[in-house]
């Protein structure tokens, strides 16, 4: 036997069954229905099924489940392929469609029929659920169960003639009513729907439900283990006896089942995001507040601390819940080590350094300990600015910024002292006169004394507007089924129109950089949809510390 390496229990199936020659070659699949945008749920899945296939040296396909016309759309295929490949998930020269395997399906289907193994039922939804039984009684035979095979042939021809109206005929496997698995008594594995299909057209009237076109779909592409979150688990017999009743050769697809991931917070559901999306709150579904892929990049979150994070949750066999401030965390610990450190603020308070007689430059680091990042001129100039929050005209004793009468380092220049507090007509402080002394230089070695702190700055001379968002939770509460929209914090975006930034931003931007460190703020992204030639606008990507 070869030594196991395996990471999970996922990993460790698949080894056994390569160890004993089961398969040859591991195939895996991501099949996502395109009604539809991904989410960080779905990252997860990928993660997993993407892994086992790129470990073992096998395939992973990417296969879209588009046997219900009912709300799929290329819109959504479109937006997946483009997050897949953000994602940098190598799913082979194209992707898979479920509904390019409909003859093959409906092949299928009629074999079942022909064996005796599926017949066509007359009864509505209302009567099924009563025939069903519950969890503690058996269901009861269909009326229309024994129905001779040529009649079932035609009735399901007819079907296919579109010439049943939808929901009063479906056809059904013949399993077993009196099964404890509900799912296994008589499921429903073909409906009528008369529905103009988004790549079929009108070429198909009757479509095959999930459960009964996902194992054949697998066994058509070759995949060797199809793995899913375990809500899935109470499929997985009706999963197996699909592939068992069609009597199909060759090696068989074996469904593995791991734990659903849930983030504090967030809502993944489709369902959820696409009223959250409709209440006209949100921008749209790449609002950076929501959890898809396209909320995450635009955020600036990386596809690398994406990963990391689904890394460190591994794969458990049951459902979790983790912090969301966990893959904030991860965010941080990917962007320290590459992103430039710039100086922002977002409510500018203008200074006047009143003993400056000319303006010289200071050097800055572009990066608080990688030397490679090199440094930067700053001018140093008699109109300054700072942030608004870092003065206090009546401070209380642990406020350790400027004020009346005491000292501040400016970051990477002076000493500065406030001297005098200029007001509006309203009292509101609209401008500070100070003074700097020259021999506290950075670098220069001065220690004679020390600051209350230190804080950013701006040159009036190298200061471009910007506009600020700064994104908070979107939920008061934990969001509930009922109360969805009314859970929304609609203090969850704040927009700062006036902020100002280092000019250099825009030399750095034209290089190709799109994320940033503000000091003290935290890390930013240029915003790619609402930035233009004369706006620039800055979306937060997380907070400098972590409450994780």
């Amino acid at each position: 036997m070869s030594e196991n390496n395996a990471l999970n229990f996922v990993d460790r199936l698949v080894f056994e069954d390569k160890e004993n020659r089961k398969i040859d070659k591991v195939v895996t699949r991501f099949p996502p229905e395109p009604n539809g945008y991904l989410h960080i749920g779905s990252a997860y899945a990928i993660n997993i099924s993407y892994g086992i296939a790129k470990k073992y040296g096998g395939q992973f396909n990417l296969r879209f489940d588009d046997t219900n016309p009912m709300k799929e759309d290329m819109e959504y295929v479109h937006a997946i392929i483009e997050d897949m490949e953000w994602l940098g998930c190598d799913y082979g020269n194209a992707a898979f469609f479920g509904s390019d395997y409909s003859k093959q399906i409906y092949d299928y289907a009629i074999d079942l029929i022909k064996n005796e193994k599926a017949y066509v039922c007359d009864l509505n939804m209302e009567e099924m659920r009563a025939y069903r039984g519950t969890l503690t009684e058996p269901g009861k035979n269909s009326p229309y169960r024994e129905r001779s095979t040529e009649e079932n042939l035609k009735l399901f021809e007819d079907m296919r003639q579109g010439l049943v109206d939808e929901g009063v005929r479906v056809l059904r496997a013949k399993i077993d009513m009196e099964n404890p698995n509900l799912i296994l008594r008589d499921p429903v594995i073909y409906r009528v729907l008369k529905e103009k299909h988004y790549r079929t057209g009108n070429e198909w009237c009757i479509y095959p439900m999930y459960d009964f076109a996902h194992p054949i779909q697998d066994y058509i592409e070759g995949v060797t283990h199809s793995l899913c979150s375990n809500e899935f688990i109470n499929h997985r017999p009706l999963y197996d006896w699909v592939l068992s009743a069609l009597d199909l050769k060759g090696v068989l697809p074996r469904q593995i089942e791991f734990g659903r991931l849930n983030l504090t917070g967030v809502v993944t559901s489709k369902r959820y995001l696409k009223q959250l999306v409709d209440s006209g709150i949100l921008d749209g579904w790449d609002d950076p507040r929501l959890p898809t892929i396209k909320g995450l990049r635009r955020r600036g979150v990386t596809k690398e601390a994406i990963f990391d994070f689904l890394n460190e949750i591994g794969v458990p066999k049951t459902s979790t819940t983790v912090d969301y401030k966990m893959l904030e965390h991860f965010v941080r610990q990917d962007l320290k080590e590459k992103v430039k450190c710039l100086m922002m603020v977002q409510n500018p308070l203008k200074v006047v350094i009143t003993n400056l007689e000319e303006m010289e430059y200071v050097d800055v680091d572009n990066h608080f300990s990688n030397p490679d990042f090199g440094s930067r001129k700053l001018p140093f100039t008699k109109e300054l600015f700072i942030e608004g929050e870092d003065f206090c005209e009546q401070p209380s004793k642990k406020f350790k910024r400027l004020s009346p009468g005491e000292e501040v380092r400016l970051r990477s220049a002076y000493f500065i002292k406030c001297n005098e507090v200029i007001k509006d007509d309203k009292g509101e402080v609209v401008e500070l006169r100070c003074t700097y002394d020259p021999a506290t230089k950075s670098g220069s070695g001065f220690n004679e004394r020390k600051p209350k702190g230190t804080i950013h700055w701006l040159s009036a001379l190298d200061a471009t507007r910007c506009t600020v968002r700064i994104y908070e939770d979107l939920f008061l509460d934990e969001p509930s089924d009922d109360k969805l929209i009314e859970s929304i914090n609609m203090s969850s975006k704040k927009i700062y129109e006036d902020a100002l930034v280092e000019s250099s931003i825009k030399d750095f931007i034209n290089q190709g950089e799109k994320r940033f460190q503000f000091i003290r703020n935290g890390y930013y992204v240029v915003d790619k949809h609402l930035t233009t030639n004369e706006q620039l606008v800055m979306n937060q990507i997380v907070s400098l510390k972590s409450s994780f």
